[in-house]
């Protein structure tokens, strides 16, 4: 962990090697790009997107915050990696996507522009950082009273060490190897503790779900793998 900054850099240069691959919808990354619609839709449910200041905290390559962008946000993606971040700016301008990107980490932010945003999103990133109580007290800073907060993370289960890790890195190779360490997943209930203590009340929770057979995968009320959390900051 650099000092002062809430990261492991083997994380950081973890992704950062697979910024050249991070849009080939069929490469080490695209279970990324199979879940982001879900993702997308599971936040429309909550936030209104269009005309809305969002922030996606952890951005990688931009999957997300571009699905952002695209249902009318003003979106900005904040990252620690520059090699990621080179990649999802690439990817924007050759959309012509209005997208900002930032180097920056979330602490940082929150101190710079607190209650800035509508909308402040942290999908798979709890789970790769020292502290993920920080990360959810600072994205309760960002947004403002009455806007919406979105975390997605793993489920720190035994059917979760057999699915995420076991399966999907080793058995089936839907992720890289060494994406995950089973140690630093976080339960619901933690992560609803981390938000209550932060000042944000829960919407809704929902699991993701794989189905290997139709190789797909959908929302379901099953938490015991990978989850999406959805939570709101009160209006003072």
């Amino acid at each position: 962990m650099t000092a002062g900054i809430n990261v492991h850099e083997a994380e950081i240069a973890k992704f950062g090697g697979k910024a050249h691959d991070w849009w080939n919808p069929r490469g080490e990354l695209k279970t990324l790009h199979a879940v982001n619609p879900l993702r997308v839709n599971f936040i429309r449910e909550h936030a209104k997107l269009a005309g809305s200041v969002a922030v996606d905290v952890g951005c990688g390559g931009g999957i997300l915050t571009e699905g952002l962008a695209d249902a009318g946000a003003a979106a900005l993606g904040i990252d620690l990696s520059e090699q990621v971040l080179d990649a999802a700016r690439q990817h924007a301008q050759a959309r012509a996507l209005a997208v900002n990107y930032r180097c920056i980490s979330v602490e940082a932010l929150a101190r710079e522009q607190p209650g800035a945003f509508d909308v402040v999103t942290c999908m798979e990133m709890l789970e790769h950082v020292p502290d993920p109580d920080s990360i959810v007290r600072s994205c309760t800073q960002l947004v403002r009273p009455g806007g919406k907060v979105f975390f997605s993370t793993l489920n720190k289960k035994l059917k979760s060490y057999l699915l995420a890790i076991v399966a999907a890195e080793y058995l089936l190779r839907m992720i890289p190897r060494g994406t995950h360490q089973f140690d630093t997943f976080i339960r619901p209930s933690e992560l609803c503790g981390y938000a209550r203590a932060a000042g944000l009340s829960l919407l809704d929770l929902r699991g993701i779900s794989y189905h290997p057979l139709w190789d797909r995968f959908e929302l379901s009320d099953d938490l015991d793998v990978n989850y999406l959390a959805a939570f709101e900051r009160p209006l003072d």
